[in-house]
């Protein structure tokens, strides 16, 4: 075999070769090449925007529920039937307790008078056979 030497061989040369002032005059080419115009951008989510803006909407409604339904249920005032088993149901409230926090105008409208009619009077002690507790009450 014979012995191979780089330097003393021929060399190939390659087949691009760049133009005289090429970098030189390459923006100015590259600029003249490009549209006059610049094209109108189009966002992905434009076409999509009024079914996005539901979305949300629903979303925050969603979201106001449980605070609105939390908020209404924790503000109602307490009915006279919870008031008045709350008080029964107590040990340490007794009727002195209640006169005291009582104004005159509460007590002025409790003091009604309250009419019987024979006739109720009748029917209640015929319906009750145990006449005596009746009569001790």
């Amino acid at each position: 075999m014979k012995a191979f030497k780089l330097e003393n061989e021929p060399k190939i040369e390659t087949g691009f070769k760049t133009p005289d002032d090429y970098f030189e005059n390459f923006s100015v080419k590259m600029m003249e090449q490009l549209p006059a115009s610049e094209p109108k951008v189009i966002s992905i989510f434009q076409k999509r925007k009024n079914i996005l803006l539901m979305v949300a909407a629903v979303l925050v409604i969603a979201l106001m529920i449980p605070y609105l339904n939390y908020s209404t249920t924790s503000s109602q005032a307490l009915d006279r039937i919870a008031l008045e088993n709350y008080i029964n149901y107590q040990s340490n409230v007794n009727q002195y307790d209640l006169i005291r926090v009582l104004e005159t105008e509460d007590i002025n409208n409790m003091n009604t008078s309250i009419v019987l009619e024979d006739e109720a009077i009748e029917d209640v002690l015929s319906a009750n056979s145990n006449l005596e507790n009746l009569i001790l009450e």
